[in-house]
């Protein structure tokens, strides 16, 4: 989308649940002339988690608005902590372990922003070039006397963290975040900062320092920090974050991440994350809120978010392990899966462990289910529902309560996938 001045960025983000707090004039500035943002990241982590998809959306619909985008990796910042938030002081990472994470986080943010357009090309920047040389006697000199103690002690981040303490590491933060902007003011004609409401003090720091500094005026937009309805912070599994890796989070379990989220959540996120227009979106809700065993939003936020984070193909083979593990799928399609989407489907299962040697000559089916493993409390309980025909291995119906297990009964050569009437699920691992 090419820059537009009948377009209002502004109210496309406050319609979508995405502005918590504007500079004065940031709404007039976005419609009068096609300006550069920026939005920083944390390289504490390898990989950014589902909590990083807000920033990531102001970037994308920064961009998709004909602006030009900014990513920031904190290569500086990170070895410092952002106090932010947080009520204590954070552990600091090295240079050569930020550098790791900056790499990989780099790697994902190419698939959500366009870093080749002809006219407003994202790009990526590390506040570390510019630190790296940057003396502290200098920096304190040239940033520091511009910011008053009593104007660094009226933030939040602060104010919040005086009782339980904060190190002065942790106290220059919004200094140096403050200098970012005005860095990227000066040599990449920055002119707006976005990010979290917790992220405001820091941000109005940098809008301080353009003025004094430089002269210059720039703009401030911060979007809500998402909650679930329950009040719990959003992004967080029982299992901790919810990655954009694969490697850290499956497919799978990303999938099942928005499935799984509340119908109020979810009338939430459809606005946030999706590219839908208001007409479609409202007509997805009307259609939710009519029908709402359906879970037409979830399905729909499962479907655009994990086709976006990861691909159709893992949306379309997450869909088909939930039809398989879940619905009344042919037994053999369980192999069609590969073994890594089948474990993480397991995630949270049961799971029990046996020797590959007392499979070798069979054994008892009764003993596998109430002595090698628990999976019934007695032989009697198991044979019970062996002969009520509510047992199944490997989704097929398992009728012989005097049967012999074998390794030709295993999936993948290693597990054995036992069902307990509709929906209790063990996972038997032989190794």
């Amino acid at each position: 989308m090419s820059f537009s001045p009948n377009y209002n960025l502004v109210e496309e983000l406050r319609w979508r649940g995405l502005v918590h707090d504007t500079f004065p004039e940031t709404e007039n500035v976005l419609q009068k002339e096609q300006i550069s943002g920026y939005v920083g990241f944390d390289p504490t982590a390898d990989s950014l988690h589902v909590g990083n998809l807000v920033a990531i959306t102001l970037l994308r619909k920064l961009q998709k608005a004909g602006h030009k985008p900014f990513a920031l990796v904190g290569g500086a910042t990170g070895m410092i902590g952002d106090p932010s938030g947080k009520s204590a002081e954070r552990n600091l990472l090295d240079l050569e372990l930020l550098q790791r994470n900056q790499a990989a986080i780099k790697k994902q943010l190419e698939k959500f922003l366009d870093f080749e357009s002809k006219t407003n090309a994202a790009q990526m920047v590390n506040n570390y070039d510019w630190f790296k040389e940057f003396k502290f006697l200098d920096f304190i000199r040239e940033v520091g006397k511009h910011i008053s103690i009593s104007y660094m002690m009226a933030k939040d981040s602060v104010k919040n963290r005086l009782e339980t303490g904060i190190s002065f590491t942790e106290f220059s933060y919004q200094l140096i975040q403050g200098y970012d902007f005005y860095y990227l003011y000066k040599n990449h004609g920055v002119k707006l900062q976005m990010g979290g409401s917790d992220q405001w003090g820091n941000i109005t720091t940098g809008t301080e320092l353009i003025r004094r500094m430089g002269g210059g005026e720039a703009y401030a937009l911060t979007a809500p920090l998402l909650t679930k309805a329950d009040g719990t912070k959003f992004g967080k599994s029982e299992g901790g974050n919810v990655w954009l890796d694969s490697n850290k989070t499956s497919p799978y379990t990303f999938y099942q991440f928005w499935l799984n989220v509340s119908d109020e959540d979810a009338e939430k996120l459809i606005k946030v994350f999706t590219e839908f227009s208001r007409a479609q979106t409202t007509e997805l809700i009307d259609q939710h809120r009519q029908e709402p065993h359906l879970r037409l939003l979830q399905k729909t936020l499962a479907k655009e978010l994990t086709t976006l984070v990861h691909s159709a193909s893992d949306y379309e083979t997450s869909v088909k392990a939930s039809q398989i593990l879940f619905g009344n799928a042919d037994p053999n399609e369980l192999l069609s899966l590969g073994e890594k989407t089948f474990l993480s489907a397991m995630e949270g299962v049961p799971t029990f462990s046996i020797a590959k040697e007392k499979l070798r000559s069979g054994i008892h089916i009764l003993d596998l289910l109430a002595v090698e493993t628990s999976v019934f409390p007695s032989k009697g309980e198991a044979r019970k529902m062996i002969q009520a025909n509510a047992l199944s291995f490997n989704k097929q119906k398992h009728t012989d309560s005097e049967a012999q297990v074998n390794k030709d009964n295993l999936i993948f050569e290693k597990f054995l996938l036992v069902q307990k009437g509709k929906k209790n699920y063990f996972l038997i691992e032989v190794r």
